[in-house]
C-alpha cells in the first residue's frame, strides 16, 4: 500500500532546530509537488512550504529565512529543516505529496502523512 511516513518531530527549546522527514513508500510511478502543512489548536491547517518536482520552492511568510524544504527524488523523501524555532511554530506538521501511481493513469492524487507533533518551549 502507498503511504507517507513522517518522522523527526519532538520537543525543542526556542532557538533550536529540528528536521522533519517524510518518505513515500509503495508502488509509485512518479511524484509531482510535495509540501509541508501545519495545524495549531484552534487554527486551520496552513501551508508551510512546498517544493515542485523541479525543485522550485515557496514558503509561508512566517517561516521564510528560518525553514528550508528539500527533496530527494531517489529516496522519494521530502525534508523540512527548521531553524531558529519559536513557540508560534508549535503545531502538528503534515507532509503532502501528489502521487501518480501507475504508468497507465496520468492522474495525480494527494496523499497525506500521519502528522508529527512539534512543540517549541520558551
Amino acid at each position: 500500500q502507498v503511504q507517507l511516513v513522517e518522522s523527526g518531530g519532538g520537543l525543542v527549546q526556542a532557538g533550536g532546530s529540528l528536521r522533519l522527514s517524510c518518505a513515500a513508500s509503495g508502488s509509485i510511478f512518479s511524484i509531482n509537488d510535495m509540501g509541508w502543512y501545519r495545524q495549531a489548536p484552534g487554527k486551520q491547517r496552513e501551508l508551510v512550504a512546498a517544493i515542485s518536482s523541479g525543485g522550485r520552492t515557496n514558503y509561508a511568510d512566517s517561516v521564510k529565512g528560518r525553514f528550508t524544504i528539500s527533496r530527494d527524488n531517489a529516496k522519494k523523501t521530502v525534508y523540512l529543516q527548521m531553524n531558529s524555532l519559536i513557540p508560534e511554530d508549535t503545531a502538528v506538521y503534515y507532509c503532502n505529496a501528489d502521487l501518480r501511481l501507475t504508468y497507465w493513469s496520468s492522474t495525480y492524487v494527494d496523499y497525506w502523512g500521519q502528522g508529527t507533533q512539534v512543540t517549541v518551549s520558551s
